[in-house]
């Protein structure tokens, strides 16, 4: 659930959003399958606009994933497209469906550990947990309108790569490996920002254990309200 504090501001960015005339209804559960094919690199763009959003790896498949909503217009839309060296798999919520009231919009995904990946994940309202130390990442991007996001990036990476995160109102968490240099900007304009088994360097944070390493995590985070947290421990 969000934190008691970010409430208010969710209910002021929802006040903007068409949130009449969206029927509730019981409960539905589907579960969606697309397999691994020849594709050398997958782009993955998710996009919900309110609702709890869990991602990580796993899976034997490109994409597992399960979808439990009320809201029978929240029906998610996937989209697959591959040419061949390339993919791109799309997971959205279809545009202008907020509600107010008892809703409940959550999507667990699974992606697979074996394909390059461009991860780009976009939420108005709600929660993120992404635990994506497993995949084959070539970059992430993650945008929360209001929320909680935390965002697991623990794990045995073989080549550096970019994280991009922007969150308008609420707390970012991230969790990053300790066996390779890490460089980091964190700046939040209202609230706090904390960094642990980090050292600040002119402006960045990294990980000093390990900053020749081969690897290296370049993040870039940027908070409107709210804290952001890096934890590298």
């Amino acid at each position: 659930m969000l934190k008691r504090r970010f409430v208010t501001a969710a209910a002021v960015f929802l006040s903007g959003c068409a949130v009449g005339g969206v029927p509730t209804g019981p409960m539905e559960h589907e579960s969606k399958v697309i397999e691994l094919d020849k594709s050398e690199a997958t782009r993955v763009e998710l996009k919900m606009e309110t609702g709890e959003l869990q991602v990580g790896g796993g899976s034997p498949k490109l994409l597992d994933a399960d979808f439990s909503y009320n809201v029978p217009a929240w029906k998610p839309l996937v989209e697959y497209r591959s040419t061949g060296a390339r993919s791109d798999l799309r997971v959205t919520q279809p545009p202008g469906t907020h509600a107010g009231g008892n809703t409940e919009n959550r999507w667990t995904l699974k992606l697979s550990d074996a394909v390059p990946m461009d991860v780009i994940a976009q939420l108005g309202v709600g929660e993120a947990h992404m635990k994506l130390g497993s995949l084959n990442l070539s970059s992430v991007e993650l945008n929360v309108g209001v929320g909680q996001v935390e965002m697991d990036l623990r794990g045995d990476p073989k080549r550096s790569y970019d994280v991009r995160i922007r969150g308008g109102v609420g707390e970012v968490t991230v969790h990053l490996p300790t066996s390779v240099a890490i460089s980091a900007t964190a700046t939040g304009g209202i609230g706090d920002i904390d960094a642990k088994g980090l050292e600040k360097r002119d402006g960045r944070w990294i990980n000093p254990r390990h900053e020749s390493a081969p690897v290296t995590i370049r993040l870039d985070v940027k908070g409107g309200v709210g804290e952001i947290h890096l934890l590298a421990e």
